[in-house]
């Protein structure tokens, strides 16, 4: 170690050789870094391309804000990609791995430390974060221990005295210790990495460029696709572009991004997910109509797409050079399949420039760990559907509509409609609500939604998707109303042409249920234009064909019973929508709903309660946090009287076994989050007990007890709810009932002692291994 006369010290990159007559042989350590050969400091004692700057300096001036040399000087000190120390050698491959994961993670710390986005204490976390992990990298790299204090700064040896430097030392390396081990058991065979590990995972775009020789306003819709399902599986990201080559909104400039939300496990193994752009211009019918004749503006076209190449890796690097196809005279989705078949098409220096990087953990998480990504201008692209894990107070009530296709009869015209599909959402009155329409991510919410215009096609073929975001309380006296007006490129003629077809769908079937997924065939009437958008003419149509009914005849139209004059159905036209309801609030199951709403039929409860047990797992996982809120509401309500205990109780069980179910492993932490902040049945405790003594007394007996297996499946969670509920109500009367609590408690444990001759000729598959008396007993007097 050599000290330069401004305090800087460094270290011998090569010890020479020879014997001679007495030189000075430092001794070797790693080889020269890149800044090595501008250590004038040592002031020309040693070759400055064998002498390398001690890196504790730098790096505590960068944690300071000091310097910006902070990923250059980690680098440095843990050596260079030519560095033997760092190089994978023979037996030196997990060390190798472990330093090479720790340099990207101090190199995204990095950033965000120079990101000027953190406050004060979370920038100190960082820091303590930082200095942690290196620390640990200079001890599985044998390098010093370096000792700080307070503040993560180094001690100063020469104003510390040696007692204060001692117990720094040792507070340092116990520290160290404590992390080494915690380390070991995150890495330790089957807990698998980090983002395996975590049920959801995030997609973070950056667009850096976009060259596009379109004339006109244009609308970028950018989505993932899976081209196995042939269908867009997220939400789309909405850029608006001016005709001038920048955003229209130019606040946006260098910061349009968007992160992709509620991706799980089985998104990540699809076999290719590609990102692909659909290009939409504003403006003509045609690019190619003069402006010698006034022409109608402000339809929405199709101009092109921009996708991912053949594999899926290359859609997931750092950055994308993406193709464009033409899209004239065919439909947006068959040019998204011919993008993602790889194609190669000269795009002459067109594209789209992105940056990708994948980010784990839900959007709370993400938003914490990487502040300068994800900040509050970062737009959030949902999933189309729920994600892996439905975390308690986490309320969504969203409905996906996608205009699939239609078929339009060109009439009295020479040539086919140019069909404009117009959404809104209107009350049971016909009025719209505003507001209510979001066509994607990073746009503003609107009331009308206009679909795309294919020029002269008697085939329609839309594939567009809008999120339908209504509020609850509105949900039962809305519905979905569609009209079609034809279009023209003249603005005289376009001006003139009315309404000719409508078609609506309620939210809400009339047994209280949403509107169920899938395809819907929509009956479109056609008649006066007034007529059309009078809301109690339609209302008491029906909406949607029958498919157990034949086809109707090919013919003009027929009337509709009960309607009223001027409104027909015709035959030759024909128009189909998919819907999705992803709503923690709305079911689509009429026996869950009895359930959830048990108080406004409560003389249905004994047979909702068992239906419960017929309903769909994914269903009641859906509403977890509402079906358990339901199951404690009726304990509670009821609790002069035991008519529904048992019932309760055995829904209960079922519920606790749906999570124990390997299909819905990740709702453990969901349910166990419910017990500890939303729990709240402080005599849950006694209906609990009491059945379950039941139970264990009825099978002491020797009678049969066909819910006692599965109890004994579900009784960690059970005795989970018991103690939480014991332990609510002894805030408030901490003494009473606890000798009863204490001899149910008694006579569980002695049961489950000699519980096991019970079922010793039971199949083994039937009974989970029992808690452990002990353990349970425990359990309870710590809280009891």
């Amino acid at each position: 170690m050599l000290r330069g006369s401004r305090g800087a010290e460094g270290t011998a990159g090569w010890a020479p050789g020879g014997t001679g007559s007495p030189q000075l042989c430092p001794p070797e350590g790693h080889l020269p870094s890149r800044g090595c050969r501008r250590l004038w400091l040592l002031q020309g004692i040693f070759p400055a391309s064998l002498i390398r700057l001690k890196v504790g300096h730098h790096l505590e001036a960068a944690l300071r804000g000091e310097g910006l040399g902070f990923g250059g000087d980690v680098g440095a000190g843990w050596g260079t990609p030519g560095d033997p120390v760092v190089l994978p050698q023979a037996g030196q491959t997990e060390r190798y791995g472990q330093v090479k994961r720790m340099m990207q993670e101090l190199m995204e710390q990095r950033s965000q430390l120079l990101s000027g986005t953190l406050p004060k204490d979370q920038l100190l976390r960082l820091r303590k974060e930082v200095t942690g992990k290196m620390d640990y990298g200079n001890k599985i790299l044998a390098l010093d221990l370096v000792v700080r204090d307070e503040d993560e700064n180094i001690l100063d040896p020469d104003r510390t005295s040696v007692i204060s430097l001692f117990q720094a030392h040792r507070r340092a390396a116990q520290t160290l210790t404590q992390r080494i081990q915690e380390e070991t058991v995150r890495t330790a065979p089957g807990r698998g990495t980090h983002g395996a590990a975590s049920p959801s995972h995030n997609l973070y775009l950056c667009v850096r460029n976009f060259v596009c020789h379109i004339g006109e306003e244009a609308q970028l819709f950018m989505a993932l696709y899976d081209p196995g399902e042939q269908r867009i599986i997220s939400e789309n990201y909405v850029i608006r572009w001016a005709s001038t080559g920048v955003p229209q909104d130019i606040e946006l400039l260098n910061n349009l991004k968007a992160v992709f939300t509620d991706l799980g496990s089985t998104d990540l193994k699809r076999e290719r997910l590609f990102l692909v752009c659909q290009i939409i211009r504003v403006g003509r019918m045609d690019l190619r109509d003069s402006h010698s004749r006034k022409l109608s503006t402000g339809l929405r076209r199709p101009f092109g797409i921009s996708g991912g190449r053949d594999q899926r890796e290359k859609v997931f690097s750092p950055n994308c050079a993406f193709s464009r196809v033409a899209a004239d005279g065919d439909f947006l989705h068959n040019m998204i399949r011919k993008v993602v078949e790889g194609k190669d098409i000269n795009h002459k220096g067109q594209g789209l420039w992105v940056s990708l990087k994948m980010l784990w953990g839900d959007l709370s998480q993400v938003r914490k760990d990487h502040p300068h990504l994800v900040d509050r201008s970062t737009a959030v692209a949902r999933k189309l559907g729920y994600p892996e894990v439905i975390m308690p107070g986490d309320v969504r009530n969203d409905i996906y509509l996608t205009l699939v296709q239609g078929e339009f009869d060109k009439g009295n015209k020479k040539t086919q409609k140019n069909v404009e599909v117009t959404v809104c959402v209107c009350d049971e009155a016909g009025n719209v609500m505003q507001n209510v329409i979001h066509a994607g991510a990073g746009d503003s919410p609107t009331s009308h939604y206009r679909s795309v215009v294919y020029y002269q096609q008697r085939h329609q073929r839309w594939m567009e998707t809008l999120k339908i975001a209504v509020p609850i309380e509105d949900v039962h006296r809305t519905h979905l109303r569609f009209t079609f007006r034809h279009r023209s490129s003249s603005d005289s003629k376009d001006r003139s042409e009315r309404i000719f077809s409508i078609a609506f769908v309620r939210l809400m079937r009339p047994d209280g249920t949403t509107l169920r997924d899938g395809e819907h065939d929509l009956v479109l009437y056609k008649g006066d234009s007034k007529k059309l958008e009078d809301a109690s003419t339609y209302l008491s149509l029906p909406s949607e064909r029958n498919v157990s009914e034949p086809k109707l005849l090919s013919g003009s139209s027929f009337r509709v019973s009960g309607a009223t004059p001027g409104l027909a159905v015709s035959t030759r036209d024909s128009f189909q929508i998919s819907t999705l309801v992803c709503s923690t609030k709305l079911t689509q199951n009429v026996n869950l709903l009895g359930l959830l709403k048990w108080r406004s039929k409560p003389s249905l409860l004994c047979g909702n309660l068992q239906k419960l047990m017929n309903v769909d797992g994914g269903e009641v996982i859906k509403f977890l946090q509402d079906t358990l809120d339901a199951l404690f509401s009726i304990m509670m309500e009821h609790s002069e009287t035991d008519v529904y205990d048992a019932l309760v109780f055995d829904a209960l069980v079922f519920i606790v076994g749906l999570v124990a179910d390997r299909k819905f492993q990740h709702f453990n932490t969901v349910l166990e989050a419910y017990i500890r902040q939303h729990f709240s049945a402080t005599l849950a405790y006694k209906k609990l007990l009491s059945v379950l003594t039941q139970y264990m007394e009825q099978a002491g007996r020797g009678e049969p007890c066909e819910s006692l297996p599965r109890t004994f499946k579900a009784l960690e969670y059970i005795f989970k709810f018991i103690v939480r509920s014991r332990h609510l109500f002894a805030q408030g009367e901490p003494c009473e009932s606890l000798p009863r609590t204490f001899k149910a408690l008694e006579y569980i444990f002695k049961f489950i002692v000699r519980s096991r001759h019970l079922f010793a000729h039971a199949p083994s598959a039937t009974l989970c291994p029992v808690p452990a008396p002990c353990w349970l007993w425990v359990w309870g007097r710590e809280v009891l």
